[in-house]
Formats: structure tokens, C-alpha cells, sequence
């Protein structure tokens, strides 16, 4: 595999790879392909534009969030709890 094949020089502005080519203007190298990208955000987010958003609905899902969150915190709290317990040294008379 030759080092013309696969070159790592790049433009210093677009990051582009270039290639070396002959005096006849051909190129040694095979042409890269494009990268892909994402479509920008604004494209993505206008298929949402036109909802409407559902009070009820949003609350409902406010609440299992909340209740979801508390009960990390509980299962959290638990387990230092526990945690802490286990790392006290027990005192016996």
C-alpha cells in the first residue's frame, strides 16, 4: 500500500484530503468520498413546528418525571444509608 494512496495531508481551511496528481494532471490517488453530516437543526426541528402542544398531556408526563426523580432520590438515600451502616464498625460489649 503506497503512501500516495491514502495521503494525510489535508487543507488547511475546508480539512479536505489532498491528493497528488501527474504532470498530465491525472490523479495517483483515488478520489475520496465526501463525509456524511447531519442536516442542520433548524431542518430537523420544523417537521415539529406545527404541533400543538396538549396541556394535559404535558402534565402528565411532568409527573412521571417527578415521580420518577423522587424515586431515585429514595433508592439513593438507601443505599448511603445502607452503605453507611455497613462501613461502622460494630461495638460489642
Amino acid at each position: 500500500m503506497s503512501t500516495e494512496a491514502h495521503s494525510a495531508v489535508r487543507c488547511p481551511h475546508c480539512r479536505t484530503p489532498l491528493t497528488l496528481s501527474t504532470a498530465d494532471g491525472k490523479s495517483v490517488a483515488q478520489p475520496v468520498r465526501e463525509e456524511w453530516s447531519p442536516p442542520p437543526v433548524k431542518e430537523v426541528l420544523a417537521v415539529y413546528g406545527d404541533r400543538v402542544k396538549d396541556a394535559s398531556v404535558a402534565a402528565r408526563g411532568a409527573a412521571r418525571v417527578r415521580e420518577s426523580m423522587a424515586r431515585a432520590r429514595r433508592a439513593a438515600a438507601q443505599r448511603r444509608a445502607a452503605q453507611s451502616m455497613r462501613s461502622r464498625p460494630s461495638r460489642s460489649a
